[in-house]
């Protein structure tokens, strides 16, 4: 406890604090390196964490077998058993989520192929990445408005299950005034078509869509986004802690992206001030 107090103090030296202490400096620069010791799985784990969230309903041996058929990483089903245990990623498994929502999840039908997008409120795309920390991997969910690309809630989470999307869900609930008709599409992940979710789209008169199976375009606005989240923000930074990543992306999606980020999409406008002049544009 006492050398973790010294790695977060900034104005006093090592060697200063520890002749302070009467400590040895030895022994703090082996607790530092002990410390600091990366996880020699992590690549591993990565790309389990990346296999889980395209085939989400995969158990560990399936996930063994495309380690080795798409990474060439050959590695006994034991050791993918364990590792996904430590990154809770076992509880994806058809009766941990039968337990929980009392019911099987519901494949819904796709509702937008042939939707010409002309207001904001109208269609919400949802998605779900994964973010690594030095030691450990969370998890981020976000819905954005697919007419002004303005993300209307997100969620980060350490653990990959319904807790994560509902409280992205009831962020965006929060932040906008919704009225029924509005389309909520997502993939087929366990998390969106758990009856608690459903349920609360359905309470707001919301209506779900799923992507097909297999089509990687159906949700590419919501893909678009994670991708700008982890290339101008999550990738330049190495969060320390779920604390740390939670302030930084919020800072990035609220006051950045949202408000003062120029999308190309949108006529080099951020998506408030795109919002801005549609909605002035209406009264």
């Amino acid at each position: 406890m006492m050398f973790a107090c010294m790695s977060e103090e900034k104005c006093l030296s090592i060697p200063r604090m520890c002749e302070l202490l009467d400590l040895s400096r030895a022994s703090y620069y082996r607790w530092r390196d002990q410390r600091e010791a990366p996880d020699p799985d992590m690549e591993i784990k990565d790309l389990i964490q990346r296999i889980v969230l395209h085939h989400n309903r995969y158990g560990y041996r399936r996930v063994t077998k495309e380690l080795a058929r798409s990474y060439e990483c050959f590695i006994n089903h034991k050791k993918v058993l364990r590792l996904m245990g430590e990154d809770n990623l076992l509880c994806l498994g058809k009766k941990g989520w039968v337990k929980t929502t009392q019911q099987g999840t519901q494949i819904y039908p796709n509702l937008i192929p042939d939707i010409l997008l002309s207001s904001i409120n109208q269609v919400w795309v949802a998605d779900i990445t994964y973010i690594r920390l030095r030691d450990q991997f969370i998890y981020l969910a976000v819905i954005l408005d697919a007419f002004s690309r303005r993300c209307v809630g997100w969620e980060l989470g350490e653990h990959l299950d319904i807790s994560l999307t509902l409280g992205a869900l009831k962020r965006a609930l929060v932040s906008r005034s919704v009225q029924p008709g509005l389309i909520h599409h997502s993939d087929r992940g366990v998390q969106y078509g758990a009856k608690e979710y459903t349920d609360l789209l359905k309470s707001y008169g919301i209506m779900i869509s799923m992507a097909r199976k297999g089509n990687p375009y159906d949700n590419a606005k919501a893909e678009s986004f994670i991708k700008t989240l982890k290339h101008e923000e999550v990738y330049l930074f190495e969060y320390r802690n779920i604390q740390e990543a939670r302030q930084r992306i919020d800072y990035f999606i609220g006051e950045v992206y949202n408000e003062d980020r120029l999308h190309s999409a949108l006529g080099y406008l951020p998506p408030s001030e795109f919002e801005e002049k549609f909605l002035a544009g209406k009264a």
